[in-house]
């Protein structure tokens, strides 16, 4: 049982090339950019006096890159989960949303709806890919109750949280923001998840694709 609440810092990974395309990722397995990595690096200082008992992370490389440097600075081992991957979309995989729209129009406007039954082929549905990672994120928190913990995952996943934690329904239309290796923080008890803050990008500042190496 979890007596106490356990803070959770929630963190989608760095920038990807894929990210830039608008390429559909998913469970394909993409590398941050070196941008990506930048983020990566002023995160970690962002959260260097973070009191973390534990960091975990999805298991696909942007987001084990990402939680790496936060580790690097709290000297503390990533727990790989794959709980915490990103949704699998199955033949939309390596598509731009553009190129989705062109080949699969009903696929396309279904998955726009944000239908929750619905799971493009080789895919998951919206239902069952928020049951996966939000069950990954409960076991987590019940590992540390009372204590901070990291989960550095994708922007479906964070997506699922923060509905979760605002009660907001998964077929509802997002109008919050999910920006890469931004700061987002939830509480999480036996009662379930509770906003605290949102997208903190603060420690981004200034950082553009021009300020590192191709």
């Amino acid at each position: 049982m979890l007596e106490q609440a356990t803070r959770l810092v929630l963190i989608r990974h760095g920038e990807t090339a894929w990210n830039r395309a608008t390429r559909i990722q998913g469970h394909t397995d993409i590398p941050l950019s070196p941008l990506g990595l930048a983020q990566a690096e002023r995160l970690a200082e962002a959260l260097a006096d973070e009191p973390l008992a534990a960091i975990y992370a999805s298991d696909l490389s942007r987001a084990r890159q990402t939680a790496d440097a936060l580790a690097r600075v709290h000297e503390l081992p990533v727990r790989l989960d794959a709980g915490l991957r990103e949704r699998a979309f199955g033949r939309f995989e390596g598509l731009s949303w553009d190129k989705i729209a062109q080949d699969f129009p009903e696929d396309a406007a279904r998955w726009r709806r944000r239908e929750p039954d619905f799971a493009v082929g080789g895919g998951e549905s919206l239902n069952s890919f928020s049951a996966r990672c939000l069950d990954a994120a409960r076991r987590a928190a019940a590992a540390h109750p009372g204590s901070s913990i990291a989960l550095v995952a994708h922007g479906g996943v964070l997506d699922c949280l923060y509905r979760a934690a605002t009660r907001v329904a998964l077929e509802a239309p997002r109008s919050w923001q999910l920006g890469n290796a931004t700061i987002n923080r939830l509480l999480a008890t036996t009662e379930g998840f509770t906003l605290v803050g949102w997208n903190d990008d603060r420690h981004l500042a200034g950082l553009t694709a021009d300020d590192v190496a191709a």
